[in-house]
């Protein structure tokens, strides 16, 4: 990303959208309700890049909200690829035409609530050292998301998979993962932010690249916030930056692959991922990683498979599944060197 010296917009919003045609629509309703309370003067663009959908979402883009109305603030402009991307690489097709003076990335499946734009627009200006900055998200019955995280280590990848971290989360220790322990009411300088909400400062992204498409889906905004700093920013979260999202919308429609219900991820994908990241970042230790959660898995299948209750069966041979999917993920990414040709 080239950093210009003056900027078309206060604000790029970009959107990433497959198969999500319903809730795309509202999505987009909040943004541009939200780019209308800019400051007198202030116009934005919204990016919206279709990965291919099959659910016609490019061309209700299209029909409801391509250009610029009289007296609109935004103008919405479509992307269509021709294949499925994925996350970070679809984000960067955005990001490398973009107009606005700060990047925004916004979930399909999230909305903006009142006012939040602009807060973000004025801590990014108030506070010049944060690279990149994240939301509240809250869950549409207002319940609070994770917002908040730490980077994966063997540690805290340990008490998450043991169930640790979810068992004492006002713990200090076991709820490290996702600062479960601290008041989401408090900003705080964090490891790294949901890209369900992100905005961006060009000068920072100027210095460590745009999205790595290594990454087809999961771990790649932990992997942005990573190397954005080691540049020497900071990654901030602001608790008055509320965002509803739903989580895992695109992913529910990907039948033909095992879905976690609880982490509202696609297992396999999040598995490769994660060797991706540790060989990325943690080099010999992507070995432990694997052993630790097949390890896992087996002890789980000892426990559950043969017993005579229903549920423990159901949870041994989930287990099973699981930790073959680990293995199918170690041979795809041959222990996390390489990524599976795309779209995954």
């Amino acid at each position: 990303m080239k950093v210009q010296p003056g900027y078309a917009y206060e604000v790029s919003v970009i959107v990433v959208s497959f198969n999500t045609r319903d809730l795309l629509r509202e999505c987009l309703q909040s943004i541009v309700s939200e780019c209308e309370r800019l400051p007198e003067g202030k116009t934005a663009e919204v990016l919206v890049v279709d990965n291919a959908s099959k659910d016609d979402s490019a061309g209700m883009v299209e029909e409801e909200f391509c250009g610029f109305a009289p007296g609109s603030k935004a103008t919405v402009k479509l992307i269509r690829s021709e294949v499925n991307l994925g996350f970070g690489a679809a984000n960067n097709l955005a990001l490398e035409q973009c107009g606005g003076r700060y990047p925004v990335l916004l979930n399909s499946d999230a909305f903006f609530h009142e006012g939040c734009l602009n807060r973000a627009i004025e801590y990014m200006d108030r506070q010049p050292e944060v690279g990149i900055g994240g939301a509240r998200l809250v869950s549409r019955n207002g319940g609070w998301q994770p917002s908040s995280r730490l980077f994966h280590t063997i540690w805290n990848d340990t008490i998450v998979l043991t169930g640790l971290s979810a068992k004492f989360a006002k713990s200090k220790i076991f709820g490290a993962p996702d600062r479960t322990w601290a008041s989401p009411d408090e900003p705080c300088a964090t490891d790294w932010v949901p890209g369900a909400f992100l905005i961006l400062r060009r000068e920072a992204m100027e210095r460590v690249g745009l999205f790595d498409p290594t990454f087809f889906l999961y771990y790649e905004e932990v992997d942005l916030c990573l190397r954005v700093k080691q540049a020497g920013y900071q990654v901030f979260y602001w608790p008055d930056v509320v965002v509803t999202h739903i989580g895992g919308e695109s992913s529910r429609k990907m039948t033909n692959l095992k879905f976690s219900t609880a982490s509202s991820q696609i297992e396999l994908w999040r598995m490769r991922s994660t060797f991706l990241y540790y060989r990325k970042h943690h080099g010999a230790q992507t070995r432990l990683a694997r052993w630790l959660e097949e390890g896992l898995y087996t002890l789980r299948v000892w426990r559950n498979r043969y017993s005579k209750a229903p549920g423990r069966r159901e949870r041994g041979e989930d287990a099973v599944q699981l930790r073959a999917l680990l293995r199918q993920a170690w041979r795809e990414t041959r222990g996390g060197r390489v990524s599976p040709e795309r779209p995954w």
